[in-house]
């Protein structure tokens, strides 16, 4: 729920060092060997962003990971430096409290474990704890793109956030791959993942825009050298998310990416929040300097 200790610098260096981030392999970092029991959806019925008295002001941060074949690096990039660097940057430009949720996206037709729903934090240690428990399932299968969607539906049907529900303060959810966005979600496929719960046929459209009524959604694709495939993926995206859908090269540029794409919408809702207050109490609002409604991506 984020209710815990503040995200420290120093010691979540000192524990990349200790837990060898760095030095070791992939699969020496991520060692689960099958869905983590704690990760498991059927047992995250719902997951919270709270404030509370250390974190008052709370912004919720989703961050899907593609855990197929082809993806399962990017845990570990992340491990290494790449959440230090979202976090750090954020809350250096005046995001004083975020909490970041992970999920693991798989492919539902195919995977035992399409998809996995770790808790939202605030502090080094717990995201660090969270992140490394994903299954690297390196699964998929050939029907020509993966599972995305599942994020959507567990930000829009199973997510709590006081930044929206207090704040009417939108929080963001990225998922990352390198692949179309499956297009139908059947009813069976959810209930196999969700016990409780009603069970629904959706389409990636409907679960798109359920997840938009609280959240930020972007994609953030790894473009590949097949510039026929990368083609019919910007397609299938396109029509899901417009300009919310961003290309990459260097997965290198994962990190930079979001925290821009975070502190360009934030400071946008602080803006409007602070003229609307400015407003309602006949006070001359001062426009000199526009909001900002656009970030550019390197």
């Amino acid at each position: 729920m984020g209710s815990g200790a503040s995200y420290s610098v120093f010691s979540r260096s000192a524990r990349a060092v200790d837990e060898g981030y760095f030095t070791k392999s992939t699969q020496q970092v991520f060692k689960e060997k099958k869905l983590h029991p704690k990760m498991d959806p059927a047992q995250a019925t719902l997951r919270e962003s709270r404030d509370s008295e250390n974190h008052p002001n709370s912004l919720a941060i989703i961050i899907a990971l593609d855990v197929t074949g082809s993806m399962g690096h990017i845990p570990h990039e992340l491990c290494k430096d790449g959440l230090p660097t979202i976090v750090e940057t954020i809350m250096n430009a005046g995001v004083e409290h975020p909490q970041v949720l992970f999920l693991g996206i798989g492919d539902h037709e195919y995977d035992d474990a399409p998809l996995q729903v770790g808790q939202f934090e605030t502090s080094d240690d717990l995201m660090d704890f969270w992140l490394t428990k994903v299954y690297l399932e390196g699964g998929g299968g050939g029907n020509a793109g993966e599972s995305y969607s599942l994020a959507h539906y567990f930000a829009g049907y199973h997510t709590s956030i006081d930044c929206f529900e207090k704040r009417d303060q939108k929080g963001f959810l990225f998922t990352i791959g390198d692949e179309p966005n499956l297009l139908s979600y059947p009813a069976r496929a959810i209930k196999n993942l969700m016990e409780k719960g009603e069970h629904h046929d959706y389409t990636a459209e409907e679960l798109v825009e359920k997840a938009k009524e609280s959240y930020y959604v972007y994609h953030i694709h790894l473009a590949s050298s097949n510039s026929d495939y990368s083609g019919r993926i910007t397609k299938n995206w396109k029509q899901l998310l417009g300009q919310n859908y961003i290309v990459l090269n260097d997965q290198n540029d994962i990190p930079k990416t979001i925290a821009k794409l975070i502190m360009a919408n934030y400071d946008n809702q602080i803006r409007e929040t602070i003229n609307t207050n400015i407003s309602s109490s006949s006070k001359p609002v001062d426009s000199t300097e526009p909001i900002k409604d656009s970030v550019t991506l390197l």
